[in-house]
């Protein structure tokens, strides 16, 4: 969970304005938080079987790791998502509900995430996160793994890019990367030791943690919140209170390496791709040129805050669906010009 301060590029800190000009980082960029009420039945806990169909395990042969998946959906290409620093998979759980009718959907705990279990919890580096979701996906589908389309969302946007940039697997046809600009991202670094600070450390019952996340913190979908900030707590028996599963403040050494050199590495993927981005945020140089050279295609998703797929997952679900359409990526890759399979329609 990003720090309350946040409202859009939560675990990389708040920029300061330089312009005029609304920004995804802006007061007039982030959506009204809704109306709260006292009673907690209204901030209960939801389970995620409403949304995922299957909950599982994935251990990796001669390690001590074991990474949860929340996996939805039968057909189709498989949507690999991976959450931001401090969310969890079940961040994607609205919006895999809406995908899961025409593709399948894999959103992953992250190393010291949610309910994954590694030796070492605390190795965030870019190298060993990437490497986790190349030895998920391989433990999941072998050498033949169906077409993937890699979603991550800020730091996980960053993974997704160099798990593609990898070249890894011969099946992977999209990368979709939700809020984060290396520019915007590296330049907001130096305020983020502040804001964990700063946020709500401690809460007496998942209810109250989830009523602040609406309130005071990082989200906007009340009913996302209910499934998703659960997961990205744990109970401390010395306090008698929740507090965060993923500490962050303790990660700082491998912030830098999650956007240092992003833009290149996102502009040489040998995919599709597309950018999608909470407001009119400033691309920076590369991204711009990029942009300029039909390299990617970028998506402003107004009136949300940074945790698209959380605020507004049915139009999340629709840009991901509208993009496995228009390039008609089927469960085993790009289909025949003209063939409309059953997941299209």
């Amino acid at each position: 969970m990003d720090p309350a301060p946040l409202s859009t590029l939560r675990e990389d800190g708040d920029p300061e304005e330089s312009s005029s000009t609304p920004s995804v980082f802006s007061a007039a960029a982030v959506p009204p938080r809704p109306a709260t009420h006292h009673s907690l039945h209204k901030y209960a806990p939801l389970d995620w079987s409403a949304y995922f169909d299957e909950e599982r395990p994935v251990a990796i042969p001669d390690t001590e790791d074991v990474f949860n998946v929340y996996m939805a959906g039968s057909e189709g290409p498989v949507v690999f998502c991976l959450h931001g620093g401090g969310y969890s998979g079940l961040s994607f759980a609205l919006a895999a509900n809406q995908i899961k009718g025409k593709a399948r959907v894999v959103a992953m705990d992250l190393r010291g995430h949610g309910k994954s279990t590694t030796s070492d919890d605390l190795d965030l580096s870019i190298e060993t996160l990437t490497n986790d979701v190349i030895v998920v996906i391989r433990t999941l589908y072998g050498d033949s793994p169906p077409a993937i389309i890699l979603v991550g969302h800020s730091m996980g946007g960053s993974v997704a890019v160099h798990v593609a940039a990898r070249k890894a697997f011969r099946n992977l046809h999209g990368l979709v990367v939700v809020d984060v600009v290396e520019g915007t991202a590296m330049a907001s670094l130096i305020h983020m030791q502040k804001i964990l600070l700063n946020r709500a450390q401690h809460f007496p019952s998942i209810e109250k943690a989830i009523e602040w996340s609406v309130k005071g913190g990082p989200l906007r979908n009340i009913d996302s919140a209910r499934v998703s900030i659960p997961s990205t707590l744990k109970f401390d028996e010395s306090k008698e209170c929740y507090t965060y599963r993923t500490p962050l403040e303790k990660t700082e050494k491998y912030w830098k390496g999650w956007y240092e050199g992003l833009s290149d590495k996102f502009l040489s993927c040998p995919v599709q791709k597309i950018l999608l981005l909470a407001g009119t945020d400033r691309l920076d140089r590369a991204l711009t040129i990029g942009q300029m050279q039909g390299k990617f295609q970028m998506i402003v998703v107004r009136h949300t805050g940074h945790a698209i797929q959380e605020d507004v997952p049915e139009e999340f679900a629709s840009h991901i669906l509208n993009f496995i359409s228009r390039n008609k990526i089927g469960p085993n890759g790009v289909e025949i010009p003209g063939l409309i399979k059953k997941w299209q329609q």
